[in-house]
């Protein structure tokens, strides 16, 4: 996917629309809690301002209903005091995304001066979907209405949102499709997802791990379906393992089960053979708590139980198919890591995948519960590469063909 990338733009006193990933989590009071966004979108950000381009800044922030008012909790205002700070520049919070406010603040950039948009999804048209739009002439011409204002800011477009690349929001699809003939590329940071993303699964050094996890199969099923032919092995673990496990008759007791899927799951355990691996052995426990009494289950869980995270037999067994892989995708955690002790499994394999990157491995984290894992276990800088995009990654690594970047120029 060679695309047009920022380096390659001349943007000196230009207007540059940047479309930026800067969904942080906030605490009660509002204070960012993770920085993790907005600091790998520096490199882009700095490189732009370097070439004393007019930045103009856009980005959602949670779930609002579309009323700033009601939502206020929302606001972009504290992402723009971080990269005030990131920046060493002052970061103006314009009063909207749209209208003459904005149009005159933006008018009034210097080479090199930076304001950030309000939350996107302040504005209803952000969120229609393209299917939508197509089955209802009022919602296309409200969602291209608000793209047409968004593209008129600028001169360029840069998209680095990759944690977005998967959706057609009117700020990922819709305006650059309105600014075709004006130059549009991607950031450093899309540029590093799709190189490592793309890399693993399309020429990949063997043997090639998947691993994957997380609570329900019916979220995993196209990713399984498209690595079975790719992988030499695919681990699983997390609550999808014990709908493999009732699928294949085995008691799980009180476990997560997606009963609707089970003909789905018997059918990837069909499709990936030998590759797929299952959990051996399951901590189990009566409800989810911290220092909850536990027992280890061999196979079958009881009644009253519930398969809570992978076992020592299987995290035994795991570490040392990691231990001789040369490429590991990543995406979903092994149990309830978030509470101790269903954690020991999603570390154990954080830490395979750092030593297994020491020997020479290739070790991508997709993203999500699988990246804010490998944070905890303060390895994130022992791997490859730590996706931003949870649901972008997955998507990615399904094949599914992504419009966003589509509508970037080509090289």
């Amino acid at each position: 996917m060679a695309k047009r990338l920022v380096s390659d733009l001349d943007v000196r006193g230009k207007r540059v629309l940047v479309r930026l990933d800067l969904n942080v989590p906030l605490d009660d009071q509002g204070e960012i809690t993770d920085d993790q966004r907005i600091v790998r979108a520096l490199p882009t950000l700095r490189r732009l301002l370097d070439d004393e381009a007019k930045l103009i800044l856009m980005s959602h922030l949670g779930r609002p209903k579309g009323d700033p008012e009601k939502d206020k909790k929302y606001s972009l205002a504290p992402v723009a005091r971080r990269l005030s700070d990131l920046l060493d520049c002052k970061v103006r919070l314009a009063p909207g995304c749209v209208g003459p406010e904005v149009e005159s603040l933006v008018a009034g950039l210097g080479d090199g001066e930076v304001c950030l948009l309000e939350n996107l999804r302040f504005h209803p048209a952000e969120t229609i979907k393209d299917k939508q739009a197509q089955n209802d002439p009022a919602l296309r011409q409200a969602k291209d209405d608000f793209a047409r204002q968004l593209a008129a800011l600028a001169n360029v477009y840069v998209n680095d949102a990759f944690g977005t690349c998967h959706r057609d929001n009117a700020s990922m699809l819709t305006v650059p499709q309105m600014m075709e003939g004006k130059p549009r590329a991607i950031g450093f940071l899309i540029k590093k997802e799709l190189e490592f993303l793309g890399e693993a699964v399309a020429d990949p050094k063997r043997p090639f791990v998947a691993v994957l996890g997380g609570a329900k199969v019916s979220d995993k099923i196209a990713v399984i379906e498209a690595l079975a032919d790719k992988c030499d092995k695919i681990l699983i673990g997390g609550a999808m393992s014990y709908t493999c496990f009732a699928a294949a008759g085995t008691a799980t007791g009180n476990s997560l089960v997606e009963r609707d899927r089970l003909e789905d799951a018997k059918r990837l355990r069909e499709l990936a053979g030998d590759k797929l691996v299952l959990p051996t052995d399951s901590v189990c426990a009566s409800k989810i708590a911290d220092g909850v009494q536990t027992k280890v289950c061999d196979g079958a869980i009881p009644e009253g139980l519930m398969g809570l995270d992978i076992g020592p037999k299987t995290i035994a067994t795991y570490t040392d198919i990691l231990a001789g892989a040369k490429t590991v995708v990543w995406n979903g955690p092994m149990g309830v890591f978030e509470t101790k002790p269903f954690d020991a499994g999603t570390m154990a394999v954080a830490r395979a995948l750092a030593d297994a990157t020491t020997k020479g491995a290739v070790t991508v984290i997709g993203g999500g519960d699988s990246a804010a894992a490998v944070e905890v276990a303060g390895l994130a800088d022992k791997v490859t590469h730590v996706s931003t995009g949870g649901g972008a990654s997955l998507e990615f690594l399904e094949g599914k063909p992504f419009k966003a970047l589509d509508a970037i120029d080509d090289v």
